[in-house]
C-alpha cells in the first residue's frame, strides 16, 4: 500500500471526564443511541485499553467500536487507525479513560493526549452530586491546565434539582464555559458491574436500559449544539492509504469468542486477517469440538464466572489439549490463559478442571493483582517471534498463578508505571499465553510471525 498525505472531513468530539465513575459510559452510550434514533451514522471509540465499554457503544450506534491506545499502538499511527474508522460516519464519539489526564507514566494515553492527537475538541462530564459552583472552579482548572486541549464546555451529571443546575450554570457562565446538557440522578439508567467493571453486553440481557439511556440523554443534552461542536472539528491530517487487494487465505485461525471469552480489539483482528487469516469463531463454553483449524486465539474474558460450565465441557477442553499436543500454534491472553491452566479456582475457593495445556492453577483473589501497561521482552523465541523482540502491552487481572516447580518463562515484563520486571507466561511447545494483552496493530510483526506458525501447520 502507498501512503500519501490527506486532510480528512471527520466531524469529531471527545467525552472526557475528571475522574472514573463520572458518567463517562452512561453518557456517550445514551449519546450514540440518541444520535443513532436521529437517523445518524455515529462511530463510536474508547480511549485506552478497555473491552466492556466498547461492547455499550456497539449495542447502541449499531456498529463495532475501536480503541485508540498510544502505549499499544504507535502515537503516529492513531490518526490513521482513527480516520479508518470513522470514514462514513456522520460524527465521531470518543469516550475518555479516568479523567482527562490521567494514563500511563507521564500521560501515556490519557484522553487529553489523544485529543490533542485527533485535534478533537473536549466535552468534559463534571459529577455535580453534592457540589455548587465548585464545578466551575473545577472545570476552569481543567481548561486551564493544558491550554493546547480544546475543552469546548461541560455536561453536567448527577444533578438534584432545578435550582442545583441553575447555580452551577450561572458560575460556568461567569467563567465563559458552556453547558452542553445537564442530567438528573437517575438509578434507572446505571449498568450491572463486576470486578473488572461493568458487566459485559455479552452477559448483559437488560438491552431495553440502552434505549432508555438515549432517551434520557436526547431529552437533557444539547444534542444540536453538541453536532454543531463537533463539526467544527478542523480537517484532520491522515496519511492515506490506496486500497490493498483482499489477501489470499493462507490459513484458518479459531477465535474463542462467547461469554466466558469477549476480550478483543476489532483492528486488531482485521491485521491478521490481512495478513491472511480467516476468522472461525468457536466457543469453549458451548461447542463440544473445534472447528477445522491451523491455530487458536483465546482473547481474555470471564473465565472466572463460568468455570463449572468450562469444565462441565470436557470435549471441548480435551480437543484443545490434543491440539496443544500435537503441536498447533495456539496465543491465549488473560483470561484466555487462565482458561489453559491445569486448574481454575474461583472466587468461592472452589476449583474446576480446566484445559491443562499448561501446569498450575490460576486462582481468583479479591485484590487487583496488576493493573497497567508492561514491555514484554521475550526470553526464548515463540509463535510470536524471536527471542529479544519486545512487546508493549497492558495488564488487567484478579487472578494469579500457583506453579507446579520451577517454570521457565517466556517473558520478562517491565511495569511502566514503577519499572518492576518479573518473569511472566508459560509456553507449552506451541502453545503461548501470559496475562499479557497485545493489539496486533502495534506489533504488526507478532501477527504476521503467527499467522505464519498457523500457515505452516496448515501445510504440514
Amino acid at each position: 500500500m502507498v501512503q500519501k498525505q490527506e486532510k480528512a472531513v471527520l466531524p469529531r468530539l471527545v467525552i472526557a471526564a475528571t475522574q472514573s465513575g463520572s458518567g463517562k459510559t452512561t453518557i456517550v452510550t445514551g449519546l450514540l443511541a440518541a444520535l443513532r434514533a436521529r437517523g445518524l451514522v455515529v462511530q463510536s471509540f474508547k480511549v485506552g485499553p478497555d473491552y466492556i465499554d466498547p461492547g455499550y457503544h456497539a449495542l447502541a450506534s449499531g456498529r463495532p467500536a475501536h480503541n485508540l491506545d498510544t502505549w499499544l499502538t504507535p502515537a503516529e499511527l492513531v490518526p490513521a487507525l482513527f480516520a479508518a474508522e470513522a470514514a462514513g460516519a456522520d460524527l465521531a464519539v470518543i469516550e475518555g479513560v479516568m479523567g482527562l489526564y490521567d494514563g500511563g507514566r507521564q500521560g501515556v494515553s490519557s484522553t487529553a493526549a489523544i485529543a490533542k492527537l485527533l485535534d478533537a475538541p473536549v466535552l468534559l462530564v463534571i459529577d455535580a452530586k453534592s457540589m455548587g459552583a465548585s464545578a466551575a472552579a473545577i472545570a476552569q482548572g481543567f481548561r486551564d491546565y493544558d491550554p493546547e486541549v480544546k475543552l469546548a464546555g461541560v455536561i453536567l451529571n448527577r444533578l438534584g434539582s432545578d435550582t442545583h443546575e441553575a447555580m452551577i450554570r450561572e458560575a460556568m457562565a461567569a467563567i465563559g464555559i458552556e453547558v452542553y446538557g445537564a442530567l438528573r440522578r437517575d438509578d434507572a439508567l446505571r449498568m450491572p458491574e463486576r470486578h473488572l467493571g461493568l458487566l459485559p453486553v455479552q452477559e448483559n440481557e437488560e438491552r431495553q436500559v440502552v434505549q432508555a439511556m438515549g432517551q434520557a440523554i436526547g431529552r437533557q443534552l444539547d444534542i444540536a449544539a453538541i453536532r454543531r461542536l463537533a463539526q467544527q472539528a478542523a480537517p484532520l491530517a491522515v496519511p492515506g492509504l490506496t486500497a490493498a487487494d483482499a489477501p489470499e487465505k493462507r490459513c484458518r485461525i479459531g477465535v474463542a469468542r462467547d461469554e466466558a471469552f469477549s476480550f478483543y480489539y476489532p483492528t486488531s483482528l482485521q491485521v491478521l486477517e490481512r495478513l491472511g487469516a480467516e476468522l472461525v469463531p468457536f466457543s469453549p463454553l458451548h461447542d463440544t469440538a473445534l472447528p477445522a483449524v491451523d491455530g487458536l486465539l483465546l482473547g481474555g474474558g470471564f473465565p472466572e464466572m463460568f468455570a463449572p460450565q468450562l469444565a462441565a465441557n470436557k470435549g471441548m477442553r480435551l480437543a484443545i489439549r490434543q491440539q496443544a499436543e500435537a503441536g498447533m500454534p495456539i496465543y491465549a491472553e488473560c483470561g484466555g490463559y487462565m482458561y489453559l491452566f491445569a486448574e481454575l479456582q474461583d472466587f468461592a475457593g472452589d476449583c474446576y478442571p480446566m484445559a491443562g495445556v499448561f501446569s498450575g492453577r490460576a486462582v481468583m483473589t479479591k485484590k487487583l493483582q496488576m493493573v497497567g501497561y508492561v514491555t514484554a521482552e521475550q526470553k526464548c523465541d515463540t509463535i510470536l517471534g524471536e527471542k529479544g523482540m519486545t512487546l508493549k502491552g497492558h495488564e488487567f487481572h484478579f487472578s494469579l498463578e500457583q506453579e507446579n516447580g520451577e517454570l521457565e518463562r517466556p517473558f520478562a515484563f517491565t511495569k511502566l508505571r514503577n519499572g518492576a520486571v518479573y518473569a511472566a507466561g508459560q509456553q507449552a511447545g506451541q502453545a503461548l499465553g501470559s496475562y499479557l494483552h497485545l493489539h496486533f496493530a502495534g506489533c504488526p510483526a507478532a501477527a504476521a510471525s503467527f499467522v505464519r506458525r498457523c500457515e505452516k501447520w496448515h501445510a504440514r
